[in-house]
This record gives C-alpha cells, sequence and structure tokens, in this order.
C-alpha cells in the first residue's frame, strides 16, 4: 500500500486546468516566499541551534512561537521536495540542503531532536506532552525525511529522523518505566505509519499502535488519564489551563475524552481530530491489505464511519469547513454552525480541511463510496484553495462564511503559527496522489477516478504499462474525455465517480447497457474498456443550484453552487453594500444566469453568477424607545427594493480589492 505522498510522481499534470494553474503558482511563487517567510522570521535558522531574541518572550502560553518552528520547517521540507519533483530549481535545492545539515547537526547525542527543548527549555523535555508539540513536531519532521528521501535517494534526512523514532519508543510506551503517553497534537501517528510502510520500520508501526489505542485511557498511568497524571506531575493547579479548554479535567479538546472506539461525535480541535482519524484509518488500511494485523479492524472501521457521518452531517459547512468554535479552533456542538464570528463563530482552519481531504483519500481505500471523494472535491476546491491568494503570496488561516467589521475579508502574507501555509504547498505539491488509485493483480488491473481535471497516470503491470488519461475542463464542465493505453493481455477496470450532486445523472459515449454504479462509482469492466479505448462522460450538476444548511442549524439562508463549487458575494463585485451583505436575500425560483469573467491581476478566467436579490429593511427603535422590550414586531421588518448580485466562486474571495465585505449564506425568502 503506498500514500499519495509517495504516488503522486506517476502522474502528470499535462494540460490546463484550475488543478494545474495553482499548482504552477505555488511552484512559481508560493515556495520562495514562504522560504523568505522562514528567514526573515529566524524558522529558518533554528536548527543551528543559536538562541534568538524570540526565545526569551513567554507571553503566549503555553506554547510559545517558536515551539511549532521544527513543524513549520519541516513542512515546507516536505513540499519544496514534492515540487522540485516537478521541476527543479536551484535555490529551492540549495534551501533544502542546507537544512537537512542543520537539522542532521541539531540532534543530540541520545537521539533527541527538537530545537524549542535544546536552545529554551533543555531541562524540560516531555513534561507537557499535551500542549508543547514535541511528537507533533517530531511526526512532521518524519514526513519531510520520507519526501527529502524520495527526492534525493539518501538517507541524509530520514537516518537521524529514524534515529529519533527509536529513541521516542524508548520513552514513550506500556513499560512500566514508559511513559503512557500519546500527542496531545495528533500527527505523529499518521507520519509514522508511512514510515512503516515505506521502510518497514517496526518500531514506526508499534509507537503509532500504541498511541491510537492508548488515547483516552481513563486509567493510563498509575491509574489516572495520561494527561491529568502529567499535570499533576509539573504540578499545575487544574484551574490554570489554556484558552482552549474550556473546562478542568477535561480532554476532548485533544480526542482523549474516550477511547476512539467509544468517541460518538466528533470533538475538539478540529485539526487534530482528522489527523488522529487519518492515522487510525491507515492502521485499518495495512490491515485490509493483508500487510500487518490490527485487533478490532471492524470496531474502529466502524468507529471512523460514525465520527465522519456525524462531522458531515451535523458539523460541517456548505464549503467544506469544519471548526465552528473560535475558542478552540475546532468542533461546536452538533448543528451549530454560525456563518461568522460576530454571529459567535466560524473557525473553519485551512488545515483542518486539508485533514479532511487526507482522512477521505484513506477511507477510500476501506470504502469505495462516492461520499468521501465528494467530500474530498468540496474541500479541496473551496475550504482548501481559499486558503491561498491567485499570486500564491498570501494565505487565509480562518476561512469564515460571511464577514464582519471585526473580521473582515482579507488575507495575510504569514501567520505567528503558521502551519496553513506550508501545509497547502504540501498538499498540491503531492495532488496527483489524490486524483485517483489503481493497481493490477496479475494481468488484472484497475483504475478508481475520485477527481476529474486534465491529467494522465502511468503504472506498470507486469513489465509493460498501462496509462490512463483524463481531459476535461472541470470544475466548470462535466465532460470528461478518458483515453486508455494498456497491453493486449490485460483486463482493466474502471470506476468513474458520480458526484452526489450530479443526482444520478450521465451519459457515457459509447453507451454500456450493462453499466452500473456501484456507492456512486460508474464501473466499466475489461468488455467494455478494452473495446473503447477512448470515451467520454458528461456529468450533469454543471447548472447553477441552491442549496441550504441543515434546518437544525437556524441558518434561514440560500447559498449558489454550480458543479463543486460553492459561491459567495463580494463588495467588489456588489459596490453598493455597506454592511456585509447582512441584510440581503434571495429566493430559491429567481433566475440565475452566468457570465465568463477574468481576473484582472492574473488573467485567470472563470464563471460568474447573477441574480436578483431582496434588502431587507428593519425599523429600529428610536432611541427614545429603547430598553422597552426585547426583538421586533413582525411589520417592523420589510423589504425595501432589489438589486442585481453578482456572485464568484468562494475560492476567490479576497483576492480583487474591495472593502472586506463578503457572505456565502444569503437570507431565504
Amino acid at each position: 500500500m503506498a500514500h499519495p505522498q509517495t504516488l503522486f510522481t506517476q502522474t502528470e499534470f499535462h494540460g490546463p486546468s484550475l488543478l494545474q494553474s495553482r499548482r504552477s503558482t505555488i511552484a512559481r511563487s508560493t515556495v520562495k516566499a514562504q522560504l523568505q517567510k522562514l528567514k526573515d522570521t529566524g524558522r529558518y535558522y533554528c536548527f543551528s541551534l543559536k538562541r534568538q531574541p524570540i526565545y526569551d518572550d513567554r507571553s503566549r502560553w503555553p506554547c510559545p512561537a517558536p515551539m511549532y518552528w521544527d513543524s513549520d520547517v519541516a513542512k515546507w521540507i516536505e513540499g519544496a521536495c514534492y515540487l522540485l519533483s516537478d521541476a527543479y530549481d536551484a535555490e529551492v535545492d540549495a534551501a533544502v540542503r542546507e537544512l537537512a545539515d542543520m537539522i542532521r547537526g541539531a540532534q543530540q547525542e541520545d537521539g533527541y531532536l527538537n530545537t524549542w527543548f535544546t536552545i529554551a527549555e533543555p531541562g524540560k523535555r516531555w513534561t507537557n506532552i499535551r500542549d508543547q508539540h514535541e511528537l507533533y513536531n517530531a511526526g512532521h519532521l518524519v514526513e519531510a525525511a520520507l519526501a527529502h528521501s524520495n527526492y534525493y535517494k539518501n538517507n541524509i534526512l530520514l537516518e537521524p529522523i529514524e534515529k529519533y523514532v527509536r529513541y521516542i519508543s524508548t520513552v514513550i510506551g506500556p513499560g512500566p518505566d514508559q511513559k503512557h503517553a500519546y500527542p496531545g497534537h495528533p500527527e505523529t501517528e499518521l507520519a509514522l505509519l508511512r514510515l512503516y510502510t515505506a521502510t518497514g520500520n517496526q518500531v514506526a508501526y508499534d509507537l503509532a499502535r500504541y498511541f491510537v489505542e492508548e488515547r483516552g485511557n481513563k486509567t493510563g498511568q498509575d491509574g489516572l488519564p495520561y494527561y491529568d497524571w502529567e499535570r499533576r506531575q509539573r504540578g499545575d493547579s487544574p484551574w490554570t489551563r489554556s484558552d482552549s479548554y474550556q473546562m478542568h479535567d477535561s480532554n476532548w479538546y485533544n480526542q482523549a475524552h474516550a477511547p476512539i472506539l467509544e468517541q460518538k461525535s466528533v470533538e475538539g480541535h478540529a485539526v487534530r481530530a482528522m489527523y488522529l482519524l487519518t492515522g487510525v484509518a491507515d492502521l485499518v488500511c495495512l490491515d485490509e491489505l493483508g500487510i500487518q494485523s490490527f485487533a478490532r479492524k471492524g470496531d474502529y472501521h466502524e468507529a471512523l464511519t460514525r465520527l465522519w457521518n456525524n462531522m458531515v452531517d451535523k458539523k460541517m459547512y456548505l464549503t467544506g469547513g469544519i471548526g465552528s468554535m473560535w475558542q478552540w479552533e475546532g468542533f461546536g456542538i452538533d448543528y451549530f454552525l454560525p456563518q461568522g464570528s460576530d454571529e459567535g463563530g466560524c473557525y473553519n482552519e485551512t488545515c483542518a480541511s486539508i485533514g479532511v481531504i487526507m482522512l477521505a483519500e484513506r477511507l477510500l481505500h476501506l470504502d469505495l463510496n462516492s461520499k468521501y471523494a465528494d467530500i474530498m472535491e468540496l474541500c479541496l476546491y473551496n475550504a482548501v484553495m481559499t486558503g491561498l491568494s491567485l499570486e500564491g503570496t498570501e494565505f487565509t488561516y480562518v476561512n469564515q462564511l460571511a464577514s464582519s467589521d471585526a473580521d473582515r475579508n482579507r488575507r495575510e502574507d504569514w501567520f505567528d503559527t503558521s502551519c496553513c501555509p506550508p501545509n497547502v504547498m504540501r498538499l498540491f505539491g503531492s495532488l496527483g496522489g489524490y486524483l485517483w488509485d489503481y493497481g493490477c493483480k496479475g494481468k488484472d488491473a484497475y483504475v478508481n477516478v475520485h477527481l476529474y481535471t486534465t491529467a494522465k497516470v502511468t503504472f506498470p503491470v507486469d513489465d509493460e504499462q498501462i496509462v490512463l488519461e483524463q481531459k476535461s475542463n472541470w470544475p466548470w464542465e462535466g465532460n470528461v474525455l478518458i483515453l486508455l493505453q494498456a497491453p493486449t493481455s490485460a483486463s482493466v477496470t474502471l470506476r468513474l465517480r458520480i458526484p452526489s450532486w450530479a443526482r444520478g445523472k450521465f451519459t457515457l459515449t459509447p453507451s454500456y447497457k450493462s453499466a452500473k454504479l456501484e456507492k456512486g462509482y460508474l464501473v466499466l469492466p475489461p468488455a467494455y474498456t478494452t473495446a473503447n479505448k477512448a470515451f467520454s462522460i458528461q456529468i450533469d450538476g454543471f447548472q447553477p443550484r441552491f442549496i441550504s444548511p441543515h434546518p437544525y442549524t437556524n441558518q434561514n439562508t440560500l447559498t449558489l453552487a454550480r458543479g463543486p463549487l460553492i459561491y459567495c458575494v463580494e463588495d467588489v463585485d456588489n459596490p453598493w453594500e455597506q454592511n456585509h451583505f447582512r441584510n440581503v436575500g434571495i429566493r430559491s425560483d429567481s433566475k440565475v444566469t452566468e457570465r465568463d469573467e477574468e481576473v484582472d491581476q492574473t488573467g485567470e478566467r472563470y464563471i460568474a453568477l447573477r441574480s436578483a436579490c431582496w434588502i431587507r429593511e428593519i425599523d429600529d427603535r428610536a432611541e427614545s424607545e429603547s430598553g422597552v422590550e426585547p426583538g421586533l414586531s413582525y411589520p417592523e421588518t420589510g423589504v425595501t427594493g432589489q438589486e442585481v448580485l453578482t456572485f464568484i466562486p468562494y475560492y476567490l474571495r479576497a483576492n480583487r480589492g474591495g472593502e472586506g465585505h463578503m457572505r456565502v449564506g444569503l437570507l431565504k425568502r
């Protein structure tokens, strides 16, 4: 079993597409812009182990800013190596080589490798695993080392990282003299399992499995949950805790409130939850494929399905964003999905939706169900793609569905906690691995197509090759041309995803009367692919449509969508708006027209939508009438007039100027 971070090199984006445009921008601009930010902020030099003034700033508690720096550097290395695989760049190559040398030099004799606890607090290793990201940083170093090894074909970075993993396994584990711990910020689990898959490192597998199975153990260390035991060892009062812990002695923020098998709903910090569940899914995958046995595989798969369904049905925004609560950057109660901070929430961190994509990709190996690929696509084109500016040099961390005076629709070139920018880079660098999965057994081969674009994949079958090519103008049009090159002796089965928003409507040319849909995939057996080496499929659903959040959200709104794209309105197209579209409404029976547009700055083309809207008038009381009663009588709310609204894809927001007014869901009438 391979991962998309490994298989992406077998896919080539060989023609124009929206995805290729983003990848080109990242390779041309983003990787170097981020490299410069790493240098400007001091992150680039952290592995030199030279103390910088910022290490003395403890105003951020419990995690001073440099505590994350190892992971920022590691994610940049990982993404850079993916991009180098496509196109060589001397400046990027030199930086990766220098960083690898610094990382090797920063490793301590016993194998320990963490810059904060080597420079700033050398006596406090492993004293706050819950909060201080030692294991999280280690996980990203593992992923960086794998990307480095795959590109450079050496173990210069992998060797010290494997030594670090061996060291960690002596500190943490089930033994009587070990810490019965697990990552406060999950990520290490999925990284260790990638290491095991790539190298066969059994220590990595055993450690990842221990982290998964031990999490939430109520009597893990001396009869206490590990984080409670650890807190007592530090002498911390249960009432002294970071802002994200709303209740003392509650570990749901870290998904450690109960063993994973007992968790009924997805809770806590959204990124942590997605990384954790991705690791769990990988454990189950390894068993499913007969690579490594995993006890209670079925129970864990059931838990994954339960938590996925809870997230998508009750805690996910229409854009694929997750995490309604700003206070802990994560999940709220079921159906609590306010559009903006002035409504009480909407965080939707970019990294969280990247985590959804990673989880969906793993789940597709366990259950080839289009619902996972549908959500993967939803997140990719909306909640994730909006995280990167068209120029590739500015980013979003939070992705609200509605702006306000306090939180306008805008971007930043960097953040104090800058996990999101390099995360976008590494996802798009390895994106080819997410388009499809494929394989063969003898002469029987298959390709499951999850995402449509213009690309081709090449993989071996015996001593020959299969090449599957797709050409399309996705996400603007639904026509996809498929070209297959395969040895005459090979039997190839293709499965093509039919998105849920297509409502099962498609046209296959040449037609195939025996064609059937299985869990949202059109199955084309060898009888069809042998006779039709070139064919097309026209997928429906590219007409504008209105969608709404679940009624229990109490969001009485309508949103426009087209294909996989969610649309929003901005004041740059609707300059008459001055209050964040708070009083603007649309009707589900309104006519919607389309118009081809072009972004002036970059020349990128897109399809805009236009429709009539109505404006709500609220007859606020005069000052002399204030304080009389809450609310307003119904007749005091009316409609004052109409305008024509222009809608743009959500991913384009905050790119073209304006005053920062934006909204996805408009009042429904």
